[in-house]
């Protein structure tokens, strides 16, 4: 790959001290931007549909970057690999699929998928957002986690804080749950390894339902086939796991990913302690305070989030990502406080003055 002009964030994957701390935030391309609300009324059409138009995924996902990001992720949603396997979301508004995934035969009807077939759409997203920075910035990819897949598949929605049908299957089918999560994690493994090949420079793997999950289920029907999916992708490339405010961070390390992207129920500094110089951490300002707080709660929490990490193998990210209620005052807050404050640091420090 031709080298980054900003290589802050893959220097934090690799547990390097950065001269300021990278910052990106999980829903960074979307709703909160007014620009981006400009594109869908220009473009009047529906998000699967946004999501298939190569253009305009390049140029949602490109939006962020005029704010500061240290890195850009391409705007696709985690259902878009679930429509070649014949479950096809729409969003209206949020997502919805005719015919659920109940029973064995439901999911004997999902077909394997080729992406460089199937998804070529997501290849040309890639390559566009690549050849728009010209090596300004790293591209990140990313997939859902079977688990958070099967159950968007299961209760054909959103699956909310009580997804009846998913549990229930946990406790009753949870043979043939396995026999689901296999063949998501089979399709997981060529949808990460393709966006790889198209040049993507880090993914990170979205357990996006996890919070909801005993630690026993969070064992049984997510962690393994975390492991099974970072081993087949091997380290090409970096990759982070995100398991929405799981507080087991020696679960989530022990997982084989590069980072892990901690919710703002673990202290950074704590969690450090715990995983040591081993793998990268994310995180974990509570989007709360981005959302309904003043600029100085936002810019505060930001100082407070960067002291923690010491800029050493840390990425200033979001517990999870940005709320649809979020001023985008705050947003551009938010980076414009990362960028600033570790720079003040560092001047000052060669001045010889302590400054916080």
């Amino acid at each position: 790959m031709t080298p980054l002009k900003n290589n802050l964030l893959l220097q934090a994957l690799r547990n390097e001290k950065t001269e300021r701390t990278p910052v990106w935030m999980m829903r960074q391309a979307g709703r909160t931007d007014p620009m981006y609300r400009e594109l869908r009324q220009r473009v009047d059409l529906p998000l699967e549909a946004m999501f298939r138009d190569s253009d305009i995924s390049i140029e949602a996902s490109l939006l962020p970057k005029r704010i500061g990001v240290d890195a850009i992720i391409m705007f696709q949603d985690i259902l878009t690999p679930l429509t070649p396997m014949g479950a096809n979301f729409i969003f209206r508004p949020g997502p919805q699929l005719a015919a659920p995934i109940r029973c064995d035969a439901d999911i004997e009807n999902l077909r394997p998928i080729d992406p460089t077939d199937d998804l070529p759409h997501v290849g040309r997203t890639i390559k566009g957002i690549r050849s728009a920075l010209r090596a300004d910035l790293p591209v990140l990819g990313f997939a859902g986690a079977p688990l958070t897949l099967a159950m968007f598949l299961i209760e054909g929605r959103s699956p909310g804080r009580n997804p009846e049908h998913v549990f229930a299957m946990m406790r009753d089918q949870p043979k043939i749950l396995h026999k689901l999560l296999s063949r998501l994690a089979d399709m997981t493994i060529a949808y990460l390894g393709y966006q790889i090949e198209e040049g993507v420079h880090a993914v990170q793997l979205f357990e996006s339902m996890a919070d909801i999950l005993t630690v026993e289920q969070y064992k049984a029907f997510a962690k393994p086939y975390h492991e099974q999916i970072f081993s087949a992708l091997g380290s090409y490339v970096p990759r982070i796991l995100f398991a929405k405010e799981r507080r087991e961070i020696e679960l989530l390390a022990s997982s084989g990913a590069d980072a892990v992207s901690i919710g703002n129920c673990v202290d950074l500094q704590s969690c450090r302690a715990i995983v040591g110089n081993n793998i990268a951490i994310q995180g974990n300002v509570d989007n709360q305070v981005v959302a309904t707080g003043s600029i100085d709660d936002v810019r505060r929490a930001v100082r407070n989030c960067i002291d923690a990490g010491e800029s050493q193998g840390h990425i200033l990210n979001l517990n999870h990502g940005l709320l649809q209620n979020t001023p985008f005052e705050n947003v551009q807050a938010f980076v414009e406080q990362a960028r600033q404050y570790t720079v003040a640091q560092t001047e000052n420090a060669t001045e010889g003055i302590a400054q916080k």
